[in-house]
């Protein structure tokens, strides 16, 4: 740096001025860039690279903990807005009857919609056969905003994890064995009790491939607008919907007619 300097304004029609400059830097701070110590390249390129979580993470934690910090929190800052939910807040309800059918006329016949009042009272106590109708003659019914919300998304994801990774290990090498084939028979039963209140009960659509009860249940509570669990391998409707399951077992889930049957008084009637 050099040392300081005074000049001086030589002005007749002025005074003397007298200013000093401060000393400046003879040379610029060289910064020395960092290189992953495992791949050789810096670090915000380590994550685009194959060894990215076996070599690259490790060796930032070590010996870069600083720059390891900022990177988690700007990776939890994307992750966090990648996961935000726009939808509008879950309704406290599923759809009445009422706001069901209504919906269903908004999407297919508009102009129809003031006749639901007169219809609802035509049909009183029939509500599952008119939606039947309707499906059949216009299709599939409006989904109601309540179903869209799904409280077990972190069960499923843990679940689909565990059943991942127990899958792999299953058919890690060439002598895998096959799963067997399993027959498909799905038997559908009305039960009342207190001579009031009636559920359909589902037994055997554990025995359909590939699908979870959990979800089909959750597709019976959407479809009819009530609750519907799972007890043990059975799947258990509120309501009297026998004929409505049964069409339902079929269209939705693929199951052939002649391997639904409906428990009418003990006797098992094939559905088709």
């Amino acid at each position: 740096a050099t040392s300081n300097q005074t000049i001086t304004t030589n002005n007749s029609n002025t005074p003397k001025l007298q200013l000093t400059l401060a000393p400046t830097m003879s040379m610029l701070e060289r910064i020395q860039p960092i290189y992953c110590g495992a791949c050789g390249m810096p670090p915000e390129y380590c994550e685009y690279g194959p060894d990215f979580e076996t070599h690259c993470n490790p060796w930032l934690k070590k010996n870069q903990p600083d720059l390891f910090k900022e990177y988690c929190r700007s990776v939890a800052a994307v992750d966090d807005a990648g996961d935000a939910d726009d939808r509008p807040p879950r309704p406290s309800a599923p759809w009445t009857t009422e706001e069901r059918l209504t919906a269903f006329y908004e999407k297919y016949e508009p102009d129809k919609v003031g006749n639901v009042p007169s219809l609802l009272e035509k049909y009183a106590g029939k509500e599952d056969k008119l939606f039947l109708a309707l499906v059949k003659k216009y299709g599939e019914e409006p989904s109601d905003p309540y179903y869209e919300y799904d409280d077990d998304d972190e069960e499923d994801l843990e679940e689909a994890a565990v059943a991942n990774n127990v899958d792999k290990k299953k058919r890690r090498g060439a002598g895998a064995k096959k799963t067997a084939k399993q027959d498909t028979r799905v038997v559908i039963q009305k039960i009342t009790r207190n001579r009031k209140k009636a559920t359909t009960v589902l037994v055997g659509m554990d025995s359909i491939p590939d699908l979870k009860l959990k979800d089909a249940a959750k597709a019976f509570s959407k479809r009819f607008a009530g609750s519907s669990s799972v007890k043990g391998k059975d799947i258990i409707i509120q309501g009297d919907h026998m004929d409505a399951v049964a069409e339902m077992v079929v269209s939705k889930f693929k199951v052939p007619g002649e391997s639904v049957y409906l428990d009418i008084d003990g006797d098992f009637v094939p559905f088709q």
